[in-house]
């Protein structure tokens, strides 16, 4: 990273990970706690991005490597799907698994946008800005859904323990399990095409980046014959 981008990207890492820990701590101040709120996908995905965010900060501090492009996209993409989610179909009136909106004090609300809007927008800011670009494939749109599905086990099986679900699409409870796969299969199919689009993108600011650093074509030289004219030499 050259000198010129360490600092804004330093201080764009640094909103992340201030963002996620003030999400965090508002949304606790209200009924939920800190143990209450680990199972959501939500919190997971925000905790990976700020941890990963510190780490892409001090890279950038110490000159060192940045994160690899693939585990950057592939957590930009879950908070991405973190946002998405939310504003699409949990809050979204018109969904069929919308979920009731309870009435949040300011500061609860406040944690709520800062772990469903605000931080997914600085996180796809940095990526977008800050990562190298052209580095991403086709084939990790399929490999990042492997956080999703496992995500998805994980929710069954503490389902069958505790007899809640986080959220109304992997309620087996509500939906049976033969409803819950229909859900996930089409929720995974979305996933996967906004993982390509992921990489898509990279490679349009991939090709933007190469015709930018292009400059115009460098002016030929004096001929031979036009240097010894004007020199006087024979």
């Amino acid at each position: 990273m050259t000198p010129r981008r360490r600092l804004p990207a330093i201080l764009l890492r640094l909103a992340v990970v201030l963002a996620v820990l003030a999400g965090i701590v508002l949304t606790a101040l209200g009924p939920a706690t800190v143990t209450g709120l680990l199972p959501y996908f939500t919190i997971q995905s925000n905790v990976a991005v700020g941890v990963l965010a510190g780490y892409a900060a001090w890279c950038a501090l110490r000159d060192r490597p940045e994160p690899p492009s693939v585990l950057k996209g592939a957590l930009t993409l879950y908070i991405t799907i973190t946002g998405t989610v939310y504003h699409l179909v949990l809050a979204n009136p018109a969904s069929p698994f919308a979920m009731v909106q309870p009435d949040r004090q300011p500061g609860e609300w406040w944690g709520n946008q800062f772990l469903h809007t605000v931080v997914p927008l600085l996180a796809l800011a940095d990526w977008a800005l800050f990562d190298r670009r052209g580095r991403l494939r086709p084939r990790y749109a399929a490999w990042w859904l492997a956080f999703p599905v496992g995500y998805l086990c994980f929710a069954l099986v503490r389902g069958l323990v505790v007899g809640s679900y986080p959220y109304p699409f992997i309620d087996a409870g509500e939906l049976g399990y033969d409803g819950v796969t229909v859900s996930a299969v089409g929720f995974a199919a979305v996933f996967w095409l906004l993982g390509l689009l992921f990489v898509g993108v990279d490679r349009l600011l991939a090709r933007a980046g190469r015709t930018g650093s292009a400059g115009p074509p460098a002016a030929a030289g004096p001929t031979p014959t036009a240097e010894r004219e004007t020199t006087g030499a024979g």
